[in-house]
């Protein structure tokens, strides 16, 4: 899977959220998704590839102090709520 082009991360009131397209291509600052620390870094890891949920696993365990089977299911929560909003593509 991987994230589509059009979404954009900005920074708004000292944090990180994922601003959905609008019409025209303005940015609609109705629909906004707030990404925790754990989720940007996931977003900048592997916003411009391809990546399964192993791979953000993969990043999890090596960047914080988590087990495999934590970090897999952290992966599958992310991944669902991007999915969720249309923000990853198959």
């Amino acid at each position: 899977m991987k994230i589509r082009e059009e979404y954009k991360v900005r920074e708004m009131a000292g944090e990180h959220v994922i601003v959905m397209p609008g019409r025209g291509g303005a940015a609609d600052m109705t629909r906004i998704v707030s990404l925790n620390p754990s989720s940007m870094y996931l977003w900048e890891k592997l916003r411009e590839r391809e990546f399964t949920a192993a791979d953000a696993a993969l990043l999890l365990t090596e960047r914080y102090e988590v087990d495999a089977d934590t970090a897999r299911q952290d992966a599958e929560r992310w991944i669902a709520s991007l999915a969720e909003c249309g923000i990853v593509e198959k």
